[in-house]
């Protein structure tokens, strides 16, 4: 008999990838999700998929039945969900637990939940696992990520991965920033503003290169913690440029030296948008056999044919942590009125 799998979050955008790299691998799947749906690529796998809501006291414990060789967590968000992967670690060979790069500070403290309130925070590029974090706490969701590590890592009795991704991208997506640049393409805008001259570079994270780091970081059970991320940190001019392309749209994509949301409208304000690079070093991924499987050029096309069938709907429905942006991603108003002046 394989290995067995369960995958916690498995229908949603990591869940399905890591799922299915599994399964080519020869691992017994099984999803895990509210609705109890198993994705469209895992049924010819003969994958199993079961109903959780893991915030009934024992339902997790229930659902995992007589055990995982490998438990995988893409939608944990606090020490109480660490607290429930302890109360089953009796049954589990190992964990791999998605946290998130958003839980680096600098040397003062300035992280990128609070940055527009108390500026962006001075990172070194390229930052290593080493680089301090915010305290644990309830407070925002870098906090209640760092509180999900520490007691993960303080008190787990099986070995535990960590993985901190960055700006993910890929199909399957509640968050999908490429949205920003899509919907205008679709609207017909013939001109689209960038600020910090579009010079602006947020490291991404392709789905599928978690995928690829968790079915390595299975291979060699150990407790540790692997920034995720794609081979290049591209500028924002050039991922707006494949989405163009993409989509062939044939505007004009134009830099602009405006950048501070916190003064007016935030013209040219992208998801991606920063005014010094926030980029991850993956060379601790790649001692245990990390190779990204894909990077952002070679992904682009997939995630636009994708967003294409969402015209006409209520994006704010379909995307609703995108919708969370405290923003407004779509003020044409204001970037007509730049225009003009």
């Amino acid at each position: 008999m394989g290995k067995r799998a369960f995958i916690l979050g498995g229908t949603g955008q990591i869940g399905r990838s890591v799922g299915l790299r599994l399964l080519r691998e020869g691992w017994t799947v099984t999803y895990a999700s509210r609705r109890g749906n198993l994705p469209d690529n895992a049924r010819s796998f003969g994958a199993n998929a079961v109903s959780l809501d893991r915030d009934q006291c024992g339902a997790l414990a229930r659902a995992i039945g007589d055990g995982a060789d490998a438990v995988i967590d893409a939608v944990a968000f606090d020490g109480k969900h660490a607290d429930q992967l302890l109360e089953i670690e009796h049954n589990v060979g190992q964990f791999v637990v998605v946290s998130s790069s958003s839980v680096y500070r600098d040397h003062i403290g300035r992280t990128l939940d609070e940055a527009r309130e108390n500026g962006f925070p001075d990172l070194p590029e390229y930052m290593t696992e080493d680089q301090p974090t915010v305290e644990p706490g309830p407070d925002t969701y870098s906090t209640r990520k760092v509180a999900l590590e520490r007691r993960l890592l303080d008190h787990a009795n099986r070995q535990v991965t960590i993985l901190r991704p960055a700006a993910i991208h890929g199909i399957h997506s509640t968050h999908p920033r490429e949205w920003w640049f899509v919907k205008r393409m679709l609207d017909e805008r013939e001109a689209i503003p960038l600020c910090f001259n579009g010079r602006s570079r947020f490291h991404t994270t392709a789905v599928s290169n978690i995928a690829e780091v968790t079915a390595r970081a299975l291979e060699r059970p150990e407790t540790r913690i692997l920034n995720v991320a794609d081979p290049s940190a591209l500028p924002v001019l050039e991922i707006g440029a494949l989405i163009a392309q993409a989509m062939e749209w044939e505007g004009r994509l134009i830099p602009i030296d405006m950048g501070d949301p916190r003064f007016g409208s935030p013209v040219g304000w992208t998801p991606w948008s920063v005014p010094a690079p926030f980029t991850l070093s993956t060379e601790a991924a790649q001692r245990i056999g990390y190779t990204a499987s894909m990077d952002y050029s070679q992904s682009v096309k997939e995630i636009c044919a994708w967003l294409k069938q969402s015209a006409g709907a209520d994006w704010r429905m379909q995307f609703p942590v995108l919708a969370q942006y405290n923003f407004p991603l779509f003020d044409y108003d204001a970037e007509d009125q730049f225009f003009r002046a």
